[in-house]
């Protein structure tokens, strides 16, 4: 399976921003090697999709169930599709644990993606204290079960095990952790349990090969570290093994060696 290297900005590059970022994005990889998507600010998603690499997805970090209403500040899975989003993350823990977000909103959000054609990246992950309390099985089954009737109609969706308590923490789950995680959220997906699993949770160039030649992780979700053009190219490139040549369609200019 090819991997995925999706990066999450969170508030931060607004459209300038973006547009620098791509600017100076240029991993050495071939296209189709590996699957490349980096989620924006709302603000952000026209520019930063007029800046990619074709190659490069781009996605909503959120989005509301409803095509329109009166949901001051939402944006809905239609108005990212209309500029050209193909993805929308679900479900990221910041969004369940700082704005409430249940997992019957969750599997909301998931039919409003699949309805806009965009894919769904739904993130799944435990707290500190149910980890230690042995119940990471029961959350992940949880989580995973609010969505999998959803997810039986989409064409092509992931999903992202983020355990919150490596989360902007500096801590990170070792591949072994990482591997034993994706194998609940398998299992748990049961029959869909084909599609893309990727680890979230302080990811950078440092980790990213351990964590993506571990069993069972297809890929990653970059948090701070997507943030940084020659360091978030560095993990794209970790998920191919190494330097293989420009990225088909980036930015023209002098490529910065591997």
């Amino acid at each position: 399976m090819t991997k995925v290297i999706a990066g999450n900005w969170k508030m931060h590059h607004g459209p300038s921003a973006a547009v620098e970022f791509f600017s100076r994005f240029r991993p050495a990889v071939r296209e189709g090697s590996v699957r490349i998507a980096l989620f924006t600010p709302a603000l952000s998603l026209a520019s930063a999709r007029r800046a990619a690499a074709a190659a490069i997805e781009i996605g909503a970090q959120h989005i509301h169930w409803e095509r329109s209403g009166a949901f001051t500040g939402e944006l809905s899975a239609e108005m990212a599709s209309e500029v050209d989003a193909t993805l929308a993350l679900i479900g990221h823990s910041e969004r369940r644990h700082l704005f409430g977000e249940t997992d019957a909103e969750v599997a909301r959000k998931v039919r409003a993606a699949i309805r806009a054609e965009l894919t769904p990246v739904v993130c799944v992950g435990e707290l500190l204290e149910e980890r230690t309390a042995g119940r990471l099985d029961e959350v992940l089954a949880r989580q995973v079960g609010a969505v999998a009737e959803a997810l039986a109609t989409a064409r092509d969706f992931m999903v992202a095990y983020e355990p919150v308590w490596a989360i902007g923490t500096g801590e990170t789950a070792t591949p072994e952790d990482a591997t034993a995680a994706h194998r609940l959220v398998r299992s748990a997906l049961g029959e869909l349990g084909g599609a893309p699993v990727l680890y979230g949770g302080s990811v950078n160039p440092a980790n990213a090969a351990a964590l993506l030649s571990a069993p069972d992780v297809d890929g990653v979700l970059v948090g701070g570290a997507s943030l940084d053009p020659i360091g978030f190219g560095r993990i794209v490139e970790a998920g191919v093994g190494g330097c293989q040549g420009p990225l088909s369609g980036a930015p023209s200019g002098p490529h910065r060696g591997c």
